[in-house]
């Protein structure tokens, strides 16, 4: 017996545990934003939050990089990054920086023990406020082996939320 695409990304999705959304926080590249719904729609990430001033979908960028991912994956856009939070927790989310941060656990170490994770991603450049790594329920890394210290947002998404939905 031989299984189709479709069987086995209905299976794929049957046995994930987890509710994954990502916050996208003043992320500024428009491409970077195209580039996460393409994650997301290809990781089952339940939703994006573009919080900030990041682009919305109807960038031109976005949707030029996106390649019609930004109809298939649920979204919504806020300003206001505490009432995002907030929203979040009062639903039952635990918030997880992805940030590097003295208090932050490498990734490959996170073991985690709810269901429902927020994923807050910072700025490309200054990456998420020292105000907002302090109302996180935990910050992560992915550890480096070479001379820089970080990946690009997306790239560090991926990583990221591939291990955290095939961990539980």
């Amino acid at each position: 017996m031989s299984l189709s695409l479709y069987d086995f990304t209905t299976r794929y999705y049957l046995v994930q545990n987890m509710q994954l959304v990502l916050i996208a926080h003043n992320i500024r590249s428009a491409e970077n934003v195209g580039s996460l719904f393409r994650t997301a729609d290809a990781l089952g990430v339940q939703k994006i939050i573009l919080a900030g001033y990041t682009p919305s979908i109807e960038h031109p960028k976005v949707k030029k990089t996106a390649l019609g991912a930004e109809s298939a994956v649920q979204f919504e856009q806020q300003v206001d990054i505490f009432k995002v939070l907030e929203n979040l927790k009062r639903e039952g989310y635990h918030i997880i920086g992805l940030e590097i941060d003295s208090r932050a656990i490498p990734l490959n170490q996170f073991k985690p023990s709810f269901q429902k994770i927020a994923l807050l991603l910072g700025n490309e450049v200054d990456g998420i406020p020292a105000h907002l790594r302090d109302i996180c329920d935990a910050l992560i890394f992915i550890p480096m082996l070479g001379v820089k210290e970080s990946l690009n947002v997306t790239i560090a998404t991926a990583i990221t939320s591939y291990q955290l939905l095939n961990k539980l």
